[in-house]
């Protein structure tokens, strides 16, 4: 595709937010340009739940059942295991939505999902193999990107959607606050044999806490390790880790000999952060770039659509005009601002109650007695159910779509 040299927003990044902002503001008439460095989306253990606030807007923009004939798996609880006790921690079949559950996705195929859906608006322009690697400035207001390589996309708003390690996020020179996090996670693949449980689950075990991701055909499998820890694990050799993640995932030992290296495991460094201001005139921060989470609860990508639709709620009609002044870039934090201090405040807390305390434990795991009362009670599952799977303030399409489809005749 030909490099625009302008259009009305210019977004840095093809994930979850870059992409849905972009298809929503193509839809509503205006251009767009994406810019994603990589040539593919084909990066293994990213965020691959897709939560029912997201899939809501998927429906509202009339994507959601060609969606759901992707493959993926169904999770309509969250359980955890304490040692030998299983507890129900999040209930999604009661939610007041199209899709009550959580789709596990390989997030490749949401992004190339959503990219399809972008490309029949001819105002939409995705730019693989194009990497922004800085701001184009006068009279200090962005008005555009640089090229890796050279060239330039000139912009009425540019929109860094480029990640936690954010390029345009550092070029702006806007401040971040990071609230620490204390563990690492390590991600891995496992074969799924027709004997073993459906159920995606938490694991607390002496110690240690894995995550099982039910893929179908294979798990995909979390260990969780103490914050800065993994050179140290590395000392013990693979063999180590092998017998530790076995007994954390409940799994005998040669299930875990399918690690041949430690070029099988991803390590996911963990940050909690968030930008105390997401915008400078001209330029505006959304999903990761504006505020990293916690993999707790796997809202992140859900955060990051969410912002999308509440940016294109909002930017469209400026936009139109080829405006977006400050009132709307501050309108899009202030929408955006609460529901993510909540859900880190959230994250945080069971960072410090329940996840630290686990990784420390040398002897049984058992969550606080608190969460052992409530866990009991359908209503409070049902609560987490909604936090987890809808959010705090869910967003939902203002937009009028562009494309005004021909009545068929063909039958009269």
């Amino acid at each position: 595709m030909a490099l625009p040299d302008q259009v009305d927003c210019c977004i840095a990044g093809g994930g979850p937010a870059g992409l849905m902002l972009g298809l929503l503001l193509a839809r509503a008439g205006r251009s767009v340009a994406v810019l994603e460095k990589h040539s593919d989306f084909l990066r293994d253990f990213r965020g691959d739940t897709i939560h029912p606030s997201t899939m809501e807007v998927m429906h509202e923009l009339g994507l959601l059942q060609a969606f759901l004939w992707l493959p993926h798996e169904k999770i309509s609880e969250l359980s955890a295991q304490f040692d030998d006790k299983r507890f129900t921690i999040a209930d999604f079949s009661k939610l007041p939505v199209h899709a009550p559950f959580i789709a596990l996705m390989p997030q490749w195929d949401f992004l190339n999902f959503l990219s399809e859906a972008a490309a029949k608006y001819s105002s939409f322009n995705l730019l693989m193999n194009t990497e922004a690697i800085g701001l184009l400035e006068v009279a200090g207001t962005v008005k555009g990107v640089t090229l890796r390589g050279g060239g330039a996309v000139h912009a009425a708003l540019t929109v860094a959607a480029d990640g936690r390690n954010s390029t345009l996020r550092k070029a702006a020179s806007l401040e971040e606050r990071e609230f620490g996090a204390p563990m690492d996670v390590l991600w891995f693949r496992l074969s799924r044999l027709p004997e073993d449980p459906s159920q995606t689950m938490g694991r607390f075990q002496s110690g240690m806490i894995a995550v099982m991701l039910n893929r179908g055909t294979y798990w995909q499998c979390a260990f969780v390790i103490a914050k800065g820890s993994l050179e140290e694990i590395k000392a013990g050799r693979l063999a180590g880790f092998q017998r530790k993640a076995a007994a954390a995932l409940g799994l005998p030992m040669e299930r875990l000999l399918e690690l041949r290296s430690w070029d099988d495991l991803k390590l996911l460094t963990v940050r909690v952060d968030r930008l105390p201001k997401w915008w400078k005139p001209g330029f505006l921060c959304i999903g990761d770039a504006a505020h990293a989470m916690s993999p707790i609860g796997g809202v992140g990508v859900n955060l990051a659509v969410q912002d999308a639709v509440a940016a294109a709620n909002i930017l469209s009609e400026p936009l139109a005009q080829k405006i977006a002044d400050d009132r709307h870039l501050r309108a899009i934090q202030h929408r955006r601002e609460l529901p993510t201090r909540l859900t880190q405040t959230l994250q945080l807390l069971v960072q410090r109650r329940v996840i630290a305390p686990a990784l420390q434990s040398a002897g049984q795991n058992a969550p606080p007695a608190a969460v052992q009362f409530l866990v009991k009670r359908p209503l409070f599952r049902r609560l987490i159910g909604r936090v987890i799977g809808l959010g705090i303030r869910p967003e939902h399409v203002r937009q009028r779509d562009v494309i005004v489809e021909e009545p068929d005749t063909s039958a009269h």
